[in-house]
């Protein structure tokens, strides 16, 4: 019988495997305080040591090929994936046409793409125009470029940006969660960032303390050297004729919250459906704090005002519940699912909706008082998509999911139409 005097074994006894195991599900922050206990695990936590593959790959081994990144993982891969994690998902550009992007993972990288609806009438295809890049440069540090007019063509996309004049480097500024900026680069200058190793981030190049010493240095010695106040006023005329060569302005995005249906909100989210034009349009639908629902178009449209009214809305997010009187019945079995040819969906729950006439038009809306001019319905189907209508009219537009599961569906793979961003 095994004695109760016998000791545990020690965390330094385990096998390496298993102490890299265990090590990965903790943060830089606890490996680093780990590595502070004795040299041993010094060694174990070093930038170089195998502990940050084993970091990285808990945290992304399933949506990126992280051997692909970088040959030797660090802690600097690690926080620039933990930095541009946040990008990955829908984003809105405040101002602009069209105003929807994508970022997801690819086997080394992380691609910004252009999302807008297919120019086929009838259509739900989606078109996805890559335009920005990011990734990791063979000694370690961060490449950002955008392309503004046509595809990379993955996997020379890093030559190729190298050598092609119509990339532009640029560095992307977070400002908080929700908000980030994308400026041109001016301080690229070929091998130089790749291997400078204070440029963790893009996005962190030159801290404040940094320059403003670098200020005072060149203030003194202005001061103090001859003809000094003259090269300054130089260096400052240079500093705006390269300003004035910008070949990309800075653009704005913010996050799309809440871009996909949860079980408590099950309309919310980006949507996609073909109106009664027959061309593709994209819908935001949102609950708000008072059990509210609201509807708008965020299309690629050359019309500004639909992107800010609302499509449709509700007070009441209350559905009707299976069977449905006769009435509701012979409202849906009267109306046309548009562009559809398929059979007609099994509707599980209705919801009484308004459209916008009686918020930005009331005078239209009670105009005639028909109640038909604003009264409208959504019919969820089995599957979890669902249509909408208004009594006015004879039409159901039927909405599908833009993306699932971090994929875009429906997407024009082959497309490389330049789209001006």
């Amino acid at each position: 019988m095994a004695s109760n005097s016998e000791k545990p074994m020690p965390f330094y006894d385990f096998p390496i495997d298993v102490q890299l195991n265990i090590l990965s599900f903790l943060s830089p922050t606890e490996i680093y305080a780990f590595a502070c206990t004795c040299r041993r695990f010094a060694a174990l936590c070093s930038p170089s040591a195998d502990i940050w593959l084993s970091l990285c790959e808990r945290r992304w081994g399933s949506k990126t090929h992280l051997r692909r990144w970088s040959s030797a993982p660090s802690p600097r891969l690690y926080k620039a994936l933990d930095r541009w994690e946040n990008l990955i998902g829908f984003w809105r550009r405040s101002p602009g046409a069209p105003p929807l992007v994508f970022f997801e993972w690819a086997p080394s990288c992380i691609i910004g793409s252009r999302v807008s609806p297919s120019p086929s009438s009838c259509s739900y295809a989606v078109r996805k125009i890559p335009f920005l890049w990011l990734g990791i440069s063979p000694a370690g540090g961060p490449l950002t470029y955008l392309h503004p007019g046509r595809l990379f063509d993955y996997p020379a996309c890093l030559d190729k940006a190298l050598s092609d004049s119509d990339v532009i480097p640029v560095t992307i500024s977070f400002m908080g969660c929700k908000h980030f900026i994308i400026e041109e680069s001016l301080s690229f200058c070929g091998d130089q960032q790749l291997d400078d190793p204070d440029r963790v981030l893009g996005l962190e190049a030159g801290s404040p303390p940094d320059r403003l010493m670098s200020e005072i240095y060149q203030y003194f010695a202005n001061r103090t050297i001859s003809g000094g106040e003259k090269y300054s006023r130089k260096m400052r005329k240079k500093v705006k004729e390269r300003l004035g060569k910008r070949s990309w302005k800075a653009e704005h995005f913010v996050r799309i919250a809440n871009s996909c249906p949860t079980p408590d909100r099950p309309l919310q989210g980006l949507w996609k459906g073909i109106c009664e034009d027959m061309n593709l349009d994209f819908f935001l639908v949102a609950y708000d704090d008072v059990g509210g629902l609201t509807c708008r178009q965020v299309g690629d449209t050359a019309v500004p005002f639909p992107s800010y009214c609302p499509v449709f809305w509700a007070s009441n997010t209350s559905f009707l519940e299976s069977p449905f009187p006769r009435e509701e019945q012979v409202i849906y079995n009267l109306r046309e699912h548009v562009g559809c040819s398929k059979k007609r969906e099994v509707v599980c729950r209705i919801l009484c909706i308004n459209c916008s006439y009686d918020l930005l038009l009331p005078e239209l809306a009670g105009s005639s008082g028909d109640f038909r001019n604003v009264e409208g319905r959504i019919w969820q189907y089995e599957d979890g998509t669902y249509g909408f209508g208004f009594l006015r009219n004879n039409f159901i537009v039927d909405l599908k999911h833009i993306w699932l599961d971090g994929c875009l569906l429906d997407t024009l793979e082959n497309s490389r139409q330049g789209c001006s961003l």
